[in-house]
């Protein structure tokens, strides 16, 4: 099999805008930003994956079989998650060859033009790994043993990229019940201040979930605190707070369908809770009790000072036949329509102006940017705006987040950039694009005079930097 005859590389200005005037202002802003330490707040990296520190797996276990984004276009031109290696939960077999299902990755390549997926993986495949050609039925076995050979040694071990990337701080996120050993392990040898967990108790906060039982026992188990009534559970899940904060955790993570914030009076909250320890609460019922806990979280956030993160909108698990057979987190995550001036109200009248919130709002659906999310966080003090998210994620998502709130809400009312991601390697990818979106925007701004360009760089460093680790500072 021949090498390649040219190498591949990619364009400097890429994702900066085409008009030459523009441009030039980006590159300049853009080249004040692109070497800045990434700080990594929102992520979903496995703790356990940076403690053991081993050597990633094959190209197909790190690249293919994990990313939902990846996985979810091959599946919709009719390729079966079986050829991709996706396990299955009912034991039926899938495709165990790891070369086999890079194969099958490569021939499909073309399906990501335009993407943001592609994006990410250009910069992953050259600037981390030094690939000379892109992905085709033709390169994928020269470019599996690249891979391999590259992944095989000390030098692409997680934490000897973590510095590699410059990652500054990298945020897990961990249920309210893990008992943070990778963490502590972590922490042992030097890591405390760089690698941190995030507190996500949804599983708790909905008692209507398969497994809400067990997961409820377990919390008082790992608290110490009897959950047989309303008020234990809210001390057990308090305790749980301060171990994350012990442990260096700078936020919480919240995952609900809706934004409602209504909260319940003490004694409806006990009894909804009851309903549930006996495995009688209604659906309605476990809703309503769900955004009153919402309320709950933020007003543990004004005590601990962990900043809150909310980002609903998403229904999960679309197909239930493919849910039963592998699980989630494969691709089956649908956004649905959302809803935040009246959700949010209970929580910002009572919460909106307490110095001890950070409230900070996702959404993936865009409609609501202009409409409502940045009046909101354009007058709430203890609101800001996270950055666009998972579908948004891509240039465009991107460019239209800032046209669309800037006006109201300013620079200053967003979070700068959050990768939220599980793939590792794509975390320098992800800030990278957010740096060159952020360029071409102010550089459109300098270049219609409404400007300098001196406060559009200052402004660049803000948002790839100071605005995100203001957003989660340390707690310890």
């Amino acid at each position: 099999m021949t090498a390649p005859s040219t190498r591949w590389s990619l364009h400097p200005d890429r994702a900066l805008p085409a008009d030459p005037t523009t441009r030039e202002l980006a590159r300049a802003i853009y080249a004040g930003t692109r070497d800045l330490p990434i700080v990594s707040m929102h992520g979903h990296v496995d703790a356990a994956m940076l403690n053991a520190d081993q050597p990633f797996g094959n190209p197909a276990e790190v690249f293919v079989i994990p990313d939902h984004y990846l996985v979810r276009m091959i599946v919709s031109q009719g390729v079966p998650h079986d050829a991709l290696g996706v396990p299955r939960h009912d034991g039926e077999p899938v495709e165990t060859d790891p070369r086999a299902i890079w194969r099958t990755f490569c021939e499909h390549w073309h399906l990501y033009r335009g993407t943001p997926t592609r994006y990410w993986l250009e910069h992953v495949f050259v600037e981390v790994f030094g690939l000379g050609e892109p992905p085709s039925a033709e390169s994928a076995d020269r470019l599996y043993d690249e891979i391999s050979a590259h992944l095989a040694t000390d030098a692409y071990r997680p934490l000897a990229l973590t510095d590699r990337f410059d990652l500054q701080i990298l945020a897990t996120t961990d249920a309210a019940t893990a008992t943070l050993a990778d963490h502590a392990a972590l922490a042992e040898r030097g890591w405390g201040e760089r690698i941190v967990p995030t507190f996500r108790p949804d599983s708790l906060l909905h008692l209507d979930r398969p497994g809400w039982a067990d997961d409820v026992a377990l919390l008082a188990e790992r608290s110490d605190v009897a959950v047989d009534s309303y008020d234990g559970f809210l001390r057990a899940l308090e305790q749980r707070r301060r171990v994350f904060v012990e442990a260096g955790a700078r936020a919480t993570d919240h995952g609900h369908l809706g934004a409602d914030t209504t909260p319940l009076s003490e004694a409806e909250a006990s009894r909804i809770y009851g309903a549930a320890l006996r495995g009688e609460v209604g659906a309605g019922e476990a809703e309503a009790f769900s955004g009153h806990m919402l309320f709950e979280m933020a007003r543990m956030s004004t005590q601990d000072g962990l900043t809150m993160q909310l980002h609903p909108g998403v229904l999960r698990n679309h197909s239930a036949d493919v849910f039963t057979a592998r699980g989630a987190d494969v691709g089956y995550d649908v956004p649905v329509a959302a809803e935040f001036t009246r959700s949010l109200r209970p929580l910002l009248e009572v919460f909106g102006h307490a110095p001890g919130l950070r409230l900070i709002v996702f959404t993936v659906d865009e409609t609501v940017f202009a409409r409502e999310l940045a009046p909101l966080a354009g007058v709430y003090p203890a609101m800001k705006l996270g950055a666009p998210w998972w579908f948004l994620d891509t240039p465009d998502g991107m460019r239209r987040f800032r046209e669309q709130v800037t006006d109201t809400a300013g620079f200053y009312n967003t979070t700068g950039f959050v990768d939220d991601t599980r793939a590792f390697f794509s975390i320098p990818a992800r800030h990278d694009l957010a740096r060159r979106i952020d360029a071409g925007f102010l550089g459109r701004l300098v270049a219609e005079h409404r400007l300098s360009l001196d406060e559009a760089s200052e402004t660049a460093v803000d948002l790839a930097y100071t605005l995100p680790t203001q957003a989660y500072p340390p707690l310890r």
